[in-house]
């Protein structure tokens, strides 16, 4: 009787570590700086995710899993007593791929019309995976002069879909999931 008890036990540990372990993936990513500015005509954002690249995720990218960072990044204008006016809504995905036979990482980043970025260098695609730089959130001229507005900021790792039931024989590939706290910035323009 005692010997049928263990697996269980076992069972319920691993369980148990697997779910801290993905807990723990979830909180290391973070966004770091975020910059809110303005050219003549344009409101723009810059931000990193810092944390992302763990090392099981940089071995399934290197064995030529394909993965996606998600960036959400949305302006309010606070209302006080009312509900906060969302006058923009932007999602910005980053994907990168490794071609084995070339030795080479693709990154395309779709805000900036999916144009395949080619390089040799893995730090530099995980840079290019991780940054928004100079991203145009919206026309100044669609903004009041004066008034208070919100920018809230968030990044996740998309999900991976695996073909078939390969994703319930393959659920550690999870374990590499992340996604960030919303990050808000206030600013009056």
């Amino acid at each position: 009787m005692k010997f049928k008890k263990k697996p269980i036990v076992c069972c319920i540990i691993i369980v148990f570590l697997l779910m801290s372990q993905t807990f723990a993936f979830a909180q290391d990513a973070k966004l770091v700086n975020i910059i809110v500015t303005n050219t003549r005509d344009d409101l723009l954002i810059y931000l990193t995710v810092e944390g992302a690249f763990k090392e099981s995720m940089e071995d399934a990218v290197l064995n030529g899993v394909p993965a996606s960072f998600s960036f959400f990044i949305n302006l309010y204008q606070p209302r006080g007593l009312w509900i906060d006016k969302k006058i923009a809504d932007l999602n910005i995905t980053h994907t990168i791929k490794y071609n084995n036979l070339k030795k080479e990482f693709i990154v395309q980043r779709s805000w900036e019309n999916n144009t395949p970025l080619v390089m040799t260098s893995f730090e530099e695609a995980k840079k290019m995976m991780a940054e928004i730089d100079s991203l145009k959130i919206i026309d100044l001229t669609e903004l009041e002069k004066g008034r208070q507005y919100q920018i809230r900021a968030k990044a996740e790792l998309s999900k991976l879909t695996l073909p078939l039931y390969l994703h319930y024989i393959l659920f550690f590939i999870s374990l590499w999931d992340f996604e960030t706290d919303w990050y808000t910035i206030d600013f009056i323009y």
